[in-house]
């Protein structure tokens, strides 16, 4: 098995509502979707945001858009009229997320 970045197989987008961050990952490629299903859970997310997300983090899944959205729960400091964060938005959580290193088979 090997490591790669989840920007390697799939895009991003996020944004927020309040103090709760949005983060949807689509797969390039929908074959591989079941891939980033097994490997990015709501707690390794969450786990990734150590620190900054300080509630609840849900999945929802998308199969046929080759998808899963992320609810971020007190993720923004309060959100953008209440913080003094450099993204009061929520805006590059979907970029850091891609970050993120998932294990594949070496033949990948």
């Amino acid at each position: 098995m090997k490591k790669i970045q989840l920007r390697e197989i799939c895009h991003s987008r996020s944004g927020d509502k309040g103090d709760t961050g949005n983060i949807g990952l689509i797969v390039y490629d929908k074959k591989n979707y079941e891939l980033i299903k097994r490997e990015v859970t709501a707690e390794r997310v969450k786990d990734f945001f150590k620190g900054s997300v300080k509630g609840d983090v849900e999945r929802y899944e998308l199969p046929r858009m080759g998808a899963l959205n992320f609810v971020l729960y007190n993720a923004l400091d309060g959100g953008a009229t209440r913080t003094l964060t450099m993204d009061a938005y929520g805006k590059v959580l979907s970029s850091a997320l891609l970050a993120l290193e998932i294990q594949v088979p070496d033949d990948f």
